[in-house]
């Protein structure tokens, strides 16, 4: 995908100062935000409650200071009060010993971990990725951190017995979950993978070939 110029956001907005057009250019370059939202949050900011930009400001030049991956897992964590920017971080999930240490969930993005998060039947651990592997991306196994990923598994002092897969079912996602179960095979670990099907509610007519098949292939006893 073409990434937007400044210059040609600039030209497109030339009635608005500049100073202001930079902050939208800015806004419009994070994910899912396109020029006509990024210029109203701008215009948002310069003329509303002087705190809030203020506010803003401050947190957002602070945040990488104090947030940033885990050093275990990929997940978002905060250093703690005091903390050199140096010292190994450690997110909540990994530091909750309520968790269940056998189990660990791999995902692709920290957006899927809080997904799966959101539905309080995951209590095991997870593993975040960060990107599926993708060669017409030029993304391979090298790429993915597999290593770090085996050293979790294999720990002497918290030995990891089922590796769930949940990576999304797409060609790119089952390509890395099937990646993920060959690495893991040698490591006396059991991979299972996230069942896929018929969303709750949905109509049969509407689901695609392979949501149907996966519905089919994963059906369960009943009644």
């Amino acid at each position: 995908m073409a990434t937007r110029s400044p210059t040609s956001y600039v030209t497109r907005t030339s009635s608005l100062p500049e100073r202001l057009t930079r902050v939208a250019h800015l806004f419009a370059r994070l994910p899912g935000v396109g020029e006509k939202t990024a210029q109203r949050f701008a215009l948002f900011l310069a003329t509303a409650d002087e705190e809030v930009a203020r506010d803003l400001g401050t947190e957002l030049a602070t945040l990488r200071d104090h947030v940033r991956p885990c050093d275990r897992c990929g997940n978002i964590a905060e250093l703690a009060e005091g903390a050199q920017p140096d010292e190994p971080v450690r997110c909540a999930i990994c530091r909750d010993e309520r968790r269940d240490k056998a189990l660990l969930c791999v995902v692709a993005r920290v957006q899927d971990l809080l997904a799966i998060e959101r539905s309080g039947v995951m209590r095991g651990k997870y593993f975040v990725l960060g990107r599926l592997l993708s060669p017409l991306d030029g993304i391979s196994a090298e790429d993915l951190p597999l290593e770090r990923l085996r050293r979790i598994v294999k720990d002497p002092e918290a030995p990891v017995s089922e590796v769930l897969v949940a990576t999304p079912p797409s060609v790119d996602g089952e390509a890395t979950a099937l990646l993920v179960a060959r690495e893991m095979a040698s490591l006396g670990a059991r991979v299972t993978r996230i069942a896929s099907g018929v969303p709750h509610g949905g109509d049969l007519e509407f689901a695609d070939q392979v949501t149907l098949g996966r519905a089919i292939e994963g059906r369960k006893s009943f009644g």
